[in-house]
């Protein structure tokens, strides 16, 4: 019973929690960079290419034919699917392109509240000292005359 105590109190800090967000977040971004290159910008470009999907691009390795799809093409032996890859690089260029202008967007807020903290303690003059320094000071004045 300890142990699932300790475990329940693990899951529940706040940075599982947050981590776990965001993957979940993650994974749907991941779909929606997905379907944008697959939907709206890859079409374009295979277009001009020959007019096929661009994902299809391949060189056959065992004597495929190269009309064949590609999935078709795989059932058939080995390919050099390089549509595929640049599409998939075109994914994750997007997706690290869109996570570090968050990234960006967080650390200049982060910034921007620490900057925001330091001019406020700036702003408040500093307390005087206590009176028993100030008669200390006073005395080594004096000693020093």
């Amino acid at each position: 019973m300890a142990m699932m105590q300790e475990f329940k109190e693990f899951a529940m800090k706040g940075n599982v929690v947050d981590l776990a967000v965001g993957v979940i977040i993650g994974g749907a971004f991941g779909k929606i960079v997905d379907s944008l290159v697959a939907d709206i910008i890859m079409p374009p470009i295979g277009k001009l290419f020959g007019g096929l999907d661009f994902a299809n691009y391949y060189i056959p390795l065992n004597g495929q034919a190269a009309t064949l799809s590609l999935a078709e093409a795989k059932k058939l032996g080995a390919v050099f699917a390089y549509g595929n890859f640049a599409t998939i690089l075109l994914n994750f260029i997007i997706l690290a392109f869109v996570i570090f202008q968050m990234v960006r967007i967080m650390n200049k807020a982060r910034n921007l509240g620490i900057k925001r903290d330091e001019a406020a303690a700036a702003a408040v003059p500093p307390p005087p000292p206590p009176e028993d320094i100030v008669l200390l000071r006073e005395i080594r004045d004096s000693l020093k005359k």
